[in-house]
């Protein structure tokens, strides 16, 4: 049910042109919320959605609900954007530094401002609407790092935050009258009882858990991030990236790197991943896992072989093996198109211990 207010707002607008907006989506539950507040008071509204190599807007996991669907819900077209190649390059020297792991908010934040604009600057919307909450992060989420943003992409006043809007500087929409600020919340921090107020009024029967953050707050994969930039030399490839989200990893030396499966399923995943130039290495009739042997730069052929047999000795460690025994194990290099068959037994603890990421 429309207030008077917004019937107010809703009026002006066909007297003058639909007010439109953009909202950038997560699928979590505080843009959605965002969307239904500025909705709700007759304006028309779009959605963009984010996907980079480390936060998946439809991985399923945090926010609860697949974008698309919440997209389909709230009645509103989306586009949806992956930065990828760019966001790598982006990730290895932000200029606003990382947080707390290897994550790069302000700068991550500034992208995804950039093309929520892009996409108002061409639908001819008014402004766009965000899911943050002042305080909830405490990184890209407080009254400076807000500042920051919108300062660095030229958006200064056209970012209305619906969910914490009272407690901001009033926004262009808000002080032109294209949105009742007095409609808009006072929500601070990282509790979400008034998320969940908002939730209730809006029919929400089951609204989606707290968003889990991005895989670089995580401290073991920002060890892993920060291990592959050090030691490749030319730009990561998105390859390498995803690969560092599965597996055991294991740093040889400067420019080697070895992958090994925990399960089926990243076995699997494994096989998908490697590369003409990875080594696959697979145990032969016992029960064990699959193998990456990957190289970042050219090595020297005599340091390869002993960087190889290692590899296989790490891999028989997790596999059905016993101390002392050898087994054989299948190594494949589909460039240079040889599968070759190495017995060898496995490492123990004490040995590669020291290798691992």
């Amino acid at each position: 049910m429309k207030t008077e207010n917004s019937e107010d707002v809703s009026h002006k607008t066909k007297e003058e042109g639909k007010v439109k907006a953009v909202a950038l989506l997560s699928g979590g539950l505080d843009s959605q919320l965002a969307v239904r507040m500025v909705k709700e008071q007759g304006i028309e509204v779009e959605a963009v959605a984010i996907k980079t190599p480390f936060c998946d807007f439809d991985c399923g996991k945090g926010c609860g609900h697949k974008v698309l669907e919440v997209a389909t819900e709230l009645d509103i077209n989306i586009k949806t954007v992956y930065l990828g190649k760019e966001y790598l390059t982006m990730l290895k020297n932000p200029k606003h530094g990382y947080g707390s792991g290897m994550n790069p908010c302000i700068d991550c934040r500034m992208m995804m401002y950039e093309e929520a604009k892009k996409h108002m600057e061409k639908i001819g919307a008014s402004f766009v609407i965000t899911g943050e909450v002042l305080h909830q992060r405490p990184m890209s989420q407080n009254s400076n790092a807000l500042s920051i943003i919108e300062r660095g992409t030229e958006m200064e006043g056209k970012v209305l935050r619906p969910l914490s809007a009272k407690l901001l500087t009033p926004t262009t929409p808000e002080t032109k009258g294209l949105v009742n600020r007095s409609l808009l919340g006072s929500i601070r921090g990282r509790s979400r009882k008034g998320q969940l107020d908002l939730a209730t009024k809006y029919g929400i029967l089951d609204p989606p858990n707290a968003a889990g953050g991005c895989l670089l707050t995580d401290p073991h994969f920002s060890k892993r991030v920060r291990d592959l930039l050090k030691y490749v030399i030319s730009e990561p490839s998105l390859n390498d990236m995803d690969l560092l989200k599965i597996g055991r990893h294991f740093r040889l030396d400067p420019i080697s790197k070895l992958v090994v499966g925990r399960n089926h399923a990243e076995n699997e995943m494994l096989l998908a991943y490697c590369q003409d130039f990875d080594y696959l290495i697979q145990p032969v009739l016992i029960p064990g896992p699959v193998s990456i042997l990957r190289f970042h730069k050219k090595a020297d052929m005599r340091k390869h072989k002993k960087l190889l047999q290692l590899a296989i000795m790490i891999t028989l460690r997790y596999s059905d093996t016993l101390q002392g025994k050898i087994y054989e194990v299948q190594v494949i290099q589909k460039k240079r198109g040889w599968k070759k068959l190495i017995s060898s037994q496995r490492c123990e603890n004490d040995e590669f211990d020291a290798f691992r990421i």
